[in-house]
């Protein structure tokens, strides 16, 4: 017992030394005031860069929800003086990639090129079009318009789909992170939509850039102020509102399936908040640490009523989701709810045992140079500290921040921010 308690803490310094190294984030403002945020690797000869605005779902105006996810979704399919099958061969040709995507507060491009000049030149140039000159060709818009109508009608026949809509709806009611998009939403989109979008919400001002690899401090700000001079002037908008009180509620919806979905939870914790550490390492204890977790331990390993059962939070703008998670057979939903509730409720009360905290504090810090072990997952990373503002040492104070935490400091977080009588429950296809 001794030597196993020995070996668990020298692995526990072994990982927090390897993890403090952290990386070194350069910061400073382009000429056209986005935030730029840099991070210097020689390693692999490959640049990464990533356009952050706050544009996301949040950001949809009445009656046109899906609006933002269009927008994003239209960019790169056509952009200056190539249109999407041209954007896309010469992208082949240079061996470059982009990506991205909308969540609720923000939506993103991203870039991934080798750093040679003949490549990183005109691959830069591309992605500039891309974000500050998109064409939304007309014929492209009214595809991808139905394509996204057709793909929602489907979706909203799984009852995975229709229970995170309805959990996601329940929890935030009128608040734009509750609100969904449907095919009439989608329908009332025009191009000139899209347009007004871009031009209102891609601003310069409001924009962050992230880039990492193979690029000098220097070059880097070349390419951060070619990239985002040509960007919009943009329109001073408000960042989601508060949110009111959280409410419980319960509903259940009939669905056809074999098996019920069972979703719970609440608008619990913000990026940057100081409880997030605690409610982390607590969270590993009661759902998120896989088999090793209480949930799985007590919902599948004791009674068999799910394959798998998590939990975790979802830090956002405004307090993002703690959210319960499973799938069970119909007619064990109501036995499968009422455990996961006295689960939950016990750790509530008692918070992580001392051989948990220990666990969980082990599994976080040891596993947390594998969310830096390549270029982009730093992006990643780097993009939400810039987007969100968060300390440009959180990543080197990642795993002192998780040590630090105790157990009185799991149960007080807890209780601020997850209470059982403002819990939101969804159950679809429950019997």
């Amino acid at each position: 017992m001794k030597f196993a308690k020995l070996l668990a803490g020298v692995s526990l310094c072994l990982a927090a030394q390897f993890s403090q190294a952290g990386v070194t984030i350069e910061h400073w403002q382009a000429p056209s005031g986005a935030r730029v945020f840099f991070v210097e690797n020689h390693t692999l000869p490959i640049v990464d860069v990533q356009l952050d605005f706050a544009a996301g779902t949040a950001y949809d105006p009445a009656g046109k929800s899906g609006l933002a996810s269009l927008t994003r979704d239209l960019l790169d399919l056509g952009a200056g003086a190539l249109d999407e099958t041209q954007t896309a061969s010469r992208l082949a040709d240079l061996g470059a990639s982009l990506g991205g995507g909308a969540d609720m507060d923000r939506a993103n491009v991203s870039l991934r090129t080798l750093s040679a000049t003949d490549k990183l030149t005109p691959a830069l140039a591309i992605l500039r079009d891309v974000v500050s000159a998109p064409r939304f060709d007309a014929a492209v818009f009214e595809r991808e318009q139905a394509r996204t109508i057709a793909a929602l009608k489907e979706a909203l026949t799984r009852p995975e789909t229709i229970a995170a809509r309805a959990f996601w709806s329940a929890m935030y009611a009128q608040h734009p992170y509750g609100v969904q998009s449907s095919p009439e939403s989608l329908t009332a989109i025009t191009r000139t939509d899209l347009v007004a979008f871009h031009a209102r919400h891609y601003g310069a001002a409001r924009t962050t850039l992230t880039l990492v690899g193979d690029l000098t401090r220097a070059r880097a700000e070349a390419i951060a102020a070619e990239l985002t001079a040509a960007l919009p002037s943009g329109s001073d908008v408000a960042p989601p509102p508060e949110l009111a009180p959280a409410v419980g509620s319960e509903r259940r919806i009939a669905h056809p399936a074999a098996q019920a979905h069972l979703l719970i939870g609440m608008p619990a914790v913000r990026r940057g908040d100081p409880d997030y550490f605690p409610l982390l390492v607590g969270n590993y204890t009661l759902g998120g640490g896989g088999f090793v977790s209480r949930l799985m331990k007590e919902v599948r390993d004791r009674r068999g009523y799910a394959y798998s059962v998590y939990s975790y939070f979802m830090p956002l703008q405004q307090p993002g989701p703690f959210n319960i998670g499973l799938q069970t057979k119909k007619a064990q939903a109501g036995a499968a709810l009422k455990l996961t509730r006295e689960v939950l409720a016990g750790f509530l009360a008692e918070g992580p045992s001392a051989e948990e905290l220990q666990a969980a504090k082990l599994n976080l810090v040891g596993s947390f140079p594998l969310r830096l072990d390549s270029n982009r997952k730093i992006l990643e990373n780097v993009a939400s500290i810039g987007f969100y503002k968060l300390p440009l040492d959180y990543l080197d104070r990642y795993a002192e921040k998780v040590e630090a935490v105790s157990a009185d400091d799991v149960r007080a977080a807890f209780a601020r921010h997850v209470q059982a009588g403002k819990l939101t429950t969804v159950v679809v296809g429950g019997e």
